[in-house]
């Protein structure tokens, strides 16, 4: 056998082997999928990720307490602003907006 035969029959070989290795991880692709479906994998991913996130948060959230409670504390004051501005009003003897009716002064009474 020349040096050439035996270097084609070594490439051969090497070429069975990695064919052999590909069909089994191709079935054992096909096995796992069998088992549980794309849908599951990608429930399972999706999850995995939201605890992630939300440890991330949690994180952030106990290094940053001060910041965390500003921005709580100006939410709660963004929708409290009315009943905020009305009791200042009320505090200082200022007309407060709210008691005027809507559109009433834009009306005429000639219909």
């Amino acid at each position: 056998m020349s040096a050439l035969e035996r270097q084609l029959a070594d490439d051969r070989a090497l070429r069975d082997a990695a064919l052999a290795v590909f069909q089994a991880d191709l079935r054992f692709i096909k096995e796992d999928l069998a088992a549980r479906g794309v849908g599951g994998r990608i429930a399972d991913r999706l999850g995995d990720s939201a605890l992630d996130m939300v440890d991330d948060a949690v994180d952030y959230a106990e290094s940053n307490k001060g910041q965390i409670g500003a921005a709580v504390a100006a939410v709660a004051i963004w929708f409290a602003r009315v009943p905020i501005l009305n009791g200042l009003a009320d505090l200082f003897g200022l007309e407060s907006d709210e008691a005027e009716p809507d559109g009433d002064a834009d009306r005429s009474d000639d219909d």
